[in-house]
């Protein structure tokens, strides 16, 4: 039957407060930490979650859990970092306290089942993997030459033929498998942390960052062929594998190859907090994953109206450039010394570096001096200019300012932007991008990502999309 939750939020309190006092007479029992989890969900309304999840549930039948105590539920496992539901069925069962915050009667708790029962309704894909299980084998990417350094895109695509195949297709999110979760998050997580003051949507600062998430997916498929009984070793037939949706990437940040996902989140820098996490196969190079994360991003938050972009020198890539003008965004990237290439000169006696900076007569990057921005234009001066003189033994110019010189910004997106690169207002939004690294450490670190050890993609994302909500209830906390 439909879930029925009769009294709503004020029914869960008055439930809390009622099996609480019958099951500690004595609060003092209760840890200075469980009690800081316990005012942290007190509060928090999920009822919305019951109307937005009947349709999940079938007319006929017995009567189910309330999915706003389910989910709640598991939002207390992460909380009470119990990293398995299995164990926090048990910890349920042992510790009363557990299940009272939930929403449960202590001695009426669910089993590991009911738990996995609710995760389907979560996802609403027809699998539970995004792919077929029998896939021909994939590509390995190569090992960098130096350490530290992210390996080459094995994308088949280029960056500049992806961005014109995503702008040209309409994102829904009721076609996306985690429509129901991100819908959740939304809802009842995003907004909140908006009204609340916490993410300002319009003019926002965005980050964007991949990190590697190992899972317990198999290197290798399984052959399904005849193949070695007809004395063939090694063939390239279509194989079986555990975890579709995953392969073998590189992990830069541990200089070694893993198994399993790309995860790319997209952060509000001035909070910190995630705005739309995506899941990418591990060898999706990082300029990829922005494309496909980003795209959906807009799409799914209208609301949104990024004014800037901040993305390091994985994403130096010229299509992002042309993309991020073509939605009047601002882009914040760091260079990548691999796709220096030296522009062509636009004065006979001015060169042009690979960093976009004009080198005078005496080779030394000229200073920036400003923008004409109703022109378009870059203005840069002589570097050796101090005090209204030019101290070089044999000065370039005899004007009063020193050497000048403008550059067109429309000649080069990459190189040349306002503010420019490597000026103190360009290091200053720059360095905000650090957003998405702490959240990404949080995610993996302090919540325990990869701890789940889950088969599949649905699992996941569970996982995944209760953690991003955990840092928003945190951020609620400190705000």
């Amino acid at each position: 039957m439909k879930p029925v939750n009769i009294g709503g939020h004020a029914a869960y309190r008055n439930a809390l407060r009622d099996y609480l006092h019958a099951c500690y007479p004595n609060l003092s029992v209760i840890t200075k930490s469980q009690w800081k989890i316990y005012e942290k969900f007190r509060d928090l309304d999920l009822s919305a979650i019951d109307s937005m999840m009947e349709d999940k549930y079938s007319v006929f039948g017995p009567k189910p859990r309330l999915p706003s105590c389910m989910f709640r539920s598991y939002l207390l496992s992460l909380a009470f970092h119990v990293p398995t539901v299995t164990e926090w069925v048990d910890a349920m069962r042992l510790t009363p306290f557990y299940a009272i915050l939930s929403g449960f009667a202590p001695d009426n708790t669910p089993g590991v089942g009911t738990f996995y029962d609710f995760f389907d309704r979560l996802w609403d894909g027809p699998e539970k993997n995004l792919t077929n299980h029998i896939q021909s084998p994939r590509a390995k990417v190569k090992k960098p030459k130096n350490k530290g350094q992210k390996a080459d895109s094995v994308e088949t695509e280029t960056t500049e033929e992806l961005v014109e195949r995503l702008s040209l297709t309409d994102f829904f999110l009721d076609e996306q498998p985690y429509a129901t979760l991100f819908s959740i998050f939304q809802t009842c997580f995003l907004n909140q942390s908006v009204l609340r003051g916490v993410i300002e949507p319009e003019n926002a600062t965005l980050s964007g960052d991949g990190t590697p998430v190992v899972t317990a997916a198999r290197e290798r498929g399984h052959k399904i062929c005849d193949c070695v009984s007809n004395g063939v070793f090694r063939c390239s037939c279509p194989r079986f594998f555990s975890q579709p949706d995953c392969d073998i990437g590189w992990d830069s940040s541990r200089n070694l190859y893993y198994s399993g996902y790309d995860l790319y989140l997209m952060t509000d820098t001035n909070s910190g907090l995630p705005l739309f996490p995506l899941f990418h196969p591990a060898s999706k190079h990082d300029s990829h994953g922005f494309c496909e994360a980003f795209l959906r991003f807009l799409a799914f938050l209208p609301a949104f109206k990024p004014s800037r972009l901040t993305l390091d020198s994985a994403h130096d890539v010229m299509a992002i450039y042309t993309l991020c003008q073509s939605l009047s965004v601002v882009p914040f990237i760091d260079l990548n010394p691999r796709n220096a290439k030296k522009p062509s000169p636009q004065s006979n006696a001015i060169e042009i570096g690979p960093d976009g900076f004009p080198v005078c007569p005496a080779g030394l990057n000229m200073k920036p001096n400003g923008a004409d921005l109703k022109r378009r234009y870059l203005k840069f001066r002589c570097p050796r200019m101090q005090k209204g003189k030019c101290v070089c033994d044999s000065p370039c110019s005899s004007a009063k300012f020193g050497r000048t010189f403008s550059v067109a910004m429309k000649t080069n997106p990459r190189l040349y932007n306002f503010p420019p690169r490597g000026s103190p207002e360009w290091k200053k939004v720059y360095n905000a991008r650090t957003a998405s690294e702490r959240a990404n450490k949080r995610i993996k670190n302090d919540y325990h990502l990869e701890a789940g050890h889950h088969r599949s993609t649905q699992m996941w994302y569970v996982r995944l999309y209760a953690i991003v909500i955990s840092l928003h209830l945190d951020a609620w906390g400190a705000s």
